[in-house]
């Protein structure tokens, strides 16, 4: 049987409000608050972070405090290698969404020779590059360095050297890019884009799942249709953004909150669906802000619910 691992990544110089990285620990609480004692239950390991740099000037505009993001990246990538190199599944709990970078990147360089589909359910698409990122925010641009994408068809901004340079070597954390391709990337939930994302996700016929169409067609159709389309994939990697849930139902406590969006359920479904295939290698939440919840910590108990939920499916099939 393999075992759960948990890493924690408790950063949150990716994104453009503070806060995420307390997320970790807001959720810890609401475990705590029922008396649940799942997160004894598990190895963890602490992957280190540079959120003091958060008070430093920032030098590179399009892609702020982009060396730090970069390392936190790379150590998070370490962490997820090391994990599946010892037979445990990495669990990860982030703080920002840049995080997908390293636990993506980590997952490719175990399995270097491995297809690696992507589940990412978010209500943003984040696939913004330093060339057409509109606020520089680095947690809006993971899945276009998983890509490689520059999208320079799109490109507003005039990029400096040390700001191309960090952004070729998080292209090429662990050696490889593309780590990803792009028909091997199915969104859920996504509802809040901008142009240049637009332009990339259809110029390559990359699959949203909106909110209304996986309640339109039924979420058991959808599910099946998204798992065919990624059936050539030897493994799978699943990001959860709590900002992918409905803002106005659940809470604010997130850096983005987006209405109308999923429910607690419909995660757990979706996630459920997916780890059901057998073939996911890291599961991955992120985005939790308590500074911003506006019900309390009541976020953060959401996220727990689903993280506890999906954790009894997953524990069946590593057994």
């Amino acid at each position: 049987m393999k075992s759960i691992k948990i890493i924690k990544t408790r950063s949150d110089i990716g994104a453009g409000t503070r806060g995420a990285d307390l997320g970790i620990d807001a959720i810890e609480v609401a475990a705590k608050k029922i008396k649940d004692d799942f997160f004894n239950n598990y190895e963890y390991y602490d992957v280190k972070t540079y959120n003091e740099v958060i008070y430093n000037k920032n030098t590179t505009e399009f892609a702020k405090r982009i060396g730090n993001v970069l390392e936190v990246c790379t150590n998070l990538a370490e962490a997820v290698k090391d994990s599946l190199k010892e037979n445990k599944f990495p669990l990860v709990l982030s703080g920002d969404h840049s995080s997908a970078l390293g636990s993506i990147s980590g997952v490719k360089m175990a399995f270097p020779n491995k297809r690696i589909g992507v589940v990412w359910i978010d209500a943003h698409a984040d696939i913004h590059s330093p060339h057409t990122t509109p606020s520089g925010n680095i947690h809006g641009m993971p899945l276009a360095a998983v890509l490689a994408d520059d999208n320079k068809e799109r490109k507003i901004n005039e990029l400096d050297d040390e700001t191309t340079k960090y952004w070729e070597a998080m292209k090429n954390i662990g050696g490889t890019a593309p780590k990803v391709k792009h028909e091997d990337l199915v969104y859920f939930g996504v509802r809040d884009t901008e142009e240049p994302e637009e332009y990339t996700i259809e110029k390559n016929g990359i699959k949203n799942y909106t909110v209304d169409e996986l309640r339109y067609r039924g979420l058991k159709v959808c599910m099946q249709e998204a798992m065919q389309s990624l059936s050539a994939c030897d493994m799978i990697y699943i990001t959860f953004d709590v900002d992918s849930m409905d803002s106005d139902l659940i809470s604010e406590g997130t850096g983005t909150p987006v209405s109308k969006g999923f429910d607690e359920f419909e995660i757990i479904e979706i996630i459920n669906s997916v780890i059901a295939t057998g073939k996911v290698a890291c599961l991955e939440f992120v985005e939790v802000n308590p500074c911003l919840d506006n019900k309390c910590n009541l976020m953060a108990e959401t996220a727990f619910d689903i993280l506890s939920t999906v954790t009894v499916k997953l524990e069946e099939k590593l057994s």
